[in-house]
C-alpha cells in the first residue's frame, strides 16, 4: 500500500522519447542500459541543456526488475554476481525467498557526500560486543542494478571518483574498517555530467568512462521555441503528456528488452576487430580500454537494431562516443570534439566523405 502511494504522489517524469534533440546523449545512455560493461557515460555540455532530465527519463523508462524483498542491495534471486551474502546463504539454506518489482533504482550522488556515504560504514562497536558484521549500506548497494547519477562530476573529489569507476567496472563494493570487510554486489551504469567551463576531469579519471558524450545549446530559434512550449506544457498538464507518449515509451522499453536479450548471440568480424584496433593505434590512445569498449558498443549498437551482426555503420555511430576522450594527453588541452576520429575511421575503413 505505501509503495502504491509512493508511485501515487511522486512527480511525473517528462518521457524520454518526448526529449527533442541531444541524440548523441539519448545513444549513449540506451548503449548503456543494454550493456552496462560499456562502463557509464560522461555528460559534458552547458548549462540548461536537459541533462538531469534525460538521464531521469532513461531511468523511468526502463522496465522493472524483480529483487528478494527487505534486501538491502536489490538482489537477484538466482544470479550470484547481483546477490548479497545473507540471500546467497539463504538460498544456500533452501530457504524460500520473496520477491517483489520494484521500478530501476535511480540514485543521486549528492556532492557534498562522504566516503561513508556512498560506501557503506561498519558499525565496530556492534561488532566487536555482539561478533556481528553490522553493516549500513550506502549509495552504492541502493544504486545495485540500477543507474547511479553523479551531477557536476568534476567538481566532486577525485578520491571518490576514483570509488565510483571502480565499482562501476568491477561490479563489487569492498568497506574495510578495523579488520573487519563487508562485500557486496555494486553493478550500476555510471552516468556522470558536467560543465566544461567548471574544470575537466583527470585524464586517467576521463579514460574510466565508457563513453563520453558532447551536448551543445540548441542554436535554431524555431527549435528552441518547440523545446520550451513542450516543457510548459508537460508541466501544466503532465498525465495528459504520459498518456500521449504512452505507447512510444512502451515500444521503446521492449526494443531494449529484445536487445538485451539479442546481445550474447551478436557477432563481430575478425577483420572489424583489427580495424577498430588500428583507429585506436593511429589516434595514439593509450591502453586498450577503447579498443574493448568500442567492441562493446558497436554489439550493443547492432542488438538495438535487432541485428546479429556489427556493420560498419554501427562502429560508425559509436566510435566517437568511445574514443573522443582518450586522446588527450595535457592537462591543458582541450577535449577533441571528435572530428579527429571521425577522419581517422574515415581512412582505416576507406569511407569516403
Amino acid at each position: 500500500m505505501v509503495t502504491e502511494n509512493v508511485k501515487k504522489f511522486s512527480s511525473p517524469v517528462f518521457p524520454f522519447t518526448a526529449i527533442v534533440g541531444q541524440e548523441e546523449m539519448k545513444l549513449a545512455l540506451q548503449l548503456n542500459v543494454i550493456d552496462p560493461k560499456i562502463g557509464g557515460v560522461m555528460i559534458m555540455g552547458d548549462r540548461g541543456t536537459g541533462k538531469s532530465t534525460t538521464i531521469r527519463a532513461i531511468a523511468d523508462l526502463l522496465p522493472e526488475i524483480e529483487v528478494v524483498k527487505g534486501d538491502p542491495f536489490n538482489s537477484h534471486k538466482s544470479d550470484l554476481d547481483l546477490m548479497g551474502n545473507e540471500v546467497k546463504q539463504a538460498i544456500q539454506n533452501g530457504e524460500s525467498i520473496e520477491t517483489e518489482f520494484i521500478k530501476i533504482p535511480m540514485v543521486d550522488l549528492p556532492l557534498g557526500a562522504t566516503e561513508d556515504r556512498v560506501c557503506g560504514t561498519i558499525d565496530i562497536e556492534k561488532a566487536l560486543t555482539d561478533g556481528v558484521k553490522a553493516f549500513e549500506p550506502g549509495l552504492l548497494a541502493k544504486a545495485n542494478r540500477g543507474l547511479l547519477y553523479v551531477d557536476e562530476v568534476n567538481l566532486l573529489d577525485d578520491h571518490l571518483v576514483d570509488i565510483l569507476l571502480d565499482s562501476a567496472a568491477s561490479g563489487w563494493n569492498t568497506v574495510e574498517r578495523e579488520g573487519i570487510s563487508v562485500r557486496h554486489p555494486a553493478r550500476f551504469v555510471l552516468v556522470g555530467s558536467g560543465n566544461p567551463e567548471e574544470g575537466e576531469l583527470r585524464p586517467q579519471l576521463l579514460d574510466r568512462f565508457g563513453m563520453h558524450a558532447e551536448i551543445r545549446t540548441v542554436k535554431d530559434p524555431l527549435l528552441r521555441v518547440k523545446v520550451v512550449e513542450e516543457r510548459t506544457s508537460f508541466d501544466q498538464t503532465p498525465q495528459v503528456w504520459l498518456d500521449n507518449y504512452a505507447e512510444k515509451q512502451q515500444e521503446l522499453r521492449d526494443r531494449i528488452v529484445a536487445a538485451q536479450k539479442l546481445l550474447p548471440t551478436i557477432v563481430l568480424d575478425y577483420d572489424l576487430r583489427i580495424k577498430i584496433s588500428e583507429v585506436c593505434s593511429r589516434l595514439d590512445v593509450d591502453g586498450l580500454r577503447g579498443d574493448i569498449v568500442t567492441n562493446r558498443a558497436a554489439k550493443a549498437h547492432a542488438a538495438y537494431h535487432n541485428r546479429t551482426k556489427v556493420t560498419v555503420d554501427d562502429i560508425s555511430k559509436i566510435i566517437t562516443l568511445c574514443l573522443r576522450h582518450r586522446l588527450r594527453k595535457d592537462p591543458l588541452e582541450t577535449i577533441d570534439s571528435g572530428d579527429k576520429v571521425s577522419k581517422v575511421f574515415k581512412e582505416v575503413f576507406e569511407i569516403e566523405d
